[in-house]
C-alpha cells in the first residue's frame, strides 16, 4: 500500500513539474518573439507616412527612427509625412527622433502632420520637418522641460524605516526619494533642466526660422490650439492628414494622385505573444517604479 501511495505522489510531482516547466517555457518563448513583425501597406506608393503616436520613449522612438532612416534611403519614397499624436516624452529620445527627421529632410521633403496632440517633444520633432500642418483644434506648444520624481521620506519616518548612504560626493545621491531635496540638489537639477530648455528653444528658433528672443515668450510651457499656433508662427498651415499628404506630394513635385505607403504592426494572437507581452508590461512597470529624476519634454 505504501509503494502504491509513493507512486501516486511521484506521478503528481512529475505532472506539476511538467506544467511548471511548460508555463515558464511559454513565457521564455514569448519573450523571444518580442514585438510583432512590421509590414507595409500600399506597396508601390510614393508618399511614406510614419506615425509617432503616444509617449516618446525608447521603444516607440526607436521604431520611428528606424523607419525614417529606412525611407531616407528608399528611392521609391519621394516624400514623407510624419504623423504626430504625442504629448512628448524623454528628452534624449525626442532629440534623436528630431535628428532622424533632419537626416530624412536632407534627402527628400518631410511634412509634419499634427493630430489631436503634438506638444512638447511632439512639437520638437515636428520642427525637423520642412512644413508643419495642424488641425485647428490640435493641442500643441508646451515648449519646456519638466523633471519629477517620487519621494516617500515622510512615509518612512512614520513607519520607522530609513536608508544608509555612503557617497563619494555631496550630489551623488541627488533624487534619493528617501530624503528631502537640498538646496544644492535643486540648484544642480535646475541647471540641467534649464540647459535642456535652451536646447529646445534653439530647435524651435531654427526650425521655425524665428529669433530666440521671439521664442522665449511662447516657451513657458503654454499650450496652443492649431489655429493659435498658426497665428504665432509655430505651424505653417491648417489641415489634416490628407492635406499633409497633398502638401508632401507638392513639395516632391509629383504628378498625379499621391500613393501612400505606411508601416503597420501585424496583430499578435499566439499564446507565446500574450505571455511575452504580459512579462514585458510587468517589467516596464517595475522599471518605471524605481526610476529617479528624468528629463522630459512632456505635456502633462
Amino acid at each position: 500500500m505504501a509503494k502504491k501511495r509513493d507512486v501516486i505522489i511521484g506521478v503528481i510531482i512529475a505532472v506539476c513539474f511538467i506544467f511548471a516547466f511548460g508555463f515558464f517555457a511559454l513565457i521564455f518563448i514569448g519573450m523571444l518573439t518580442g514585438a510583432g513583425d512590421m509590414g507595409i501597406t500600399g506597396v508601390g506608393g510614393n508618399i511614406g507616412v510614419v506615425e509617432m503616436f503616444g509617449v516618446i520613449d525608447e521603444k516607440s522612438g526607436r521604431e520611428v527612427i528606424a523607419q525614417l532612416d529606412d525611407w531616407a534611403e528608399n528611392s521609391s519614397i519621394k516624400a514623407v509625412v510624419l504623423h504626430i499624436n504625442s504629448p512628448g516624452g524623454g528628452v534624449a529620445i525626442s532629440q534623436e527622433v528630431y535628428d532622424a527627421t533632419l537626416r530624412l529632410r536632407n534627402e527628400k521633403p518631410v511634412v509634419a502632420a499634427m493630430a489631436s496632440v503634438a506638444a512638447s517633444g511632439g512639437f520638437l520633432i515636428a520642427c525637423g520637418a520642412d512644413r508643419i500642418i495642424a488641425n485647428p483644434g490640435t493641442l500643441t506648444g508646451s515648449i519646456g522641460v519638466i523633471m519629477q520624481y517620487y519621494t516617500y521620506y515622510d512615509l518612512f519616518d512614520k513607519v520607522g524605516l530609513g536608508t544608509a548612504t555612503i557617497k563619494s560626493g555631496e550630489l551623488k545621491d541627488v533624487g534619493d526619494p528617501t530624503r528631502p531635496m537640498t538646496e544644492q540638489d535643486e540648484m544642480m537639477l535646475r541647471s540641467v533642466v534649464m540647459d535642456s530648455y535652451e536646447q529646445f528653444v534653439e530647435v524651435v528658433a531654427e526650425g521655425r526660422q524665428m529669433e530666440k528672443e521671439s521664442v522665449y515668450p511662447l516657451a513657458d510651457g503654454s499650450i496652443f490650439t492649431g489655429l493659435q499656433a498658426l497665428n504665432l508662427g509655430l505651424v505653417d498651415t491648417l489641415g489634416g492628414l490628407k492635406e499633409a499628404v497633398d502638401l508632401a506630394a507638392e513639395l516632391a513635385e509629383l504628378k498625379g494622385e499621391p500613393r501612400v505607403v505606411r508601416p503597420y504592426r501585424r496583430e499578435k494572437v499566439s499564446i507565446f505573444d500574450l505571455m511575452g507581452n504580459l512579462l514585458e508590461n510587468l517589467n516596464e512597470k517595475v522599471e518605471k517604479s524605481v526610476e529617479g529624476p528624468r528629463l522630459l519634454y512632456l505635456y502633462q
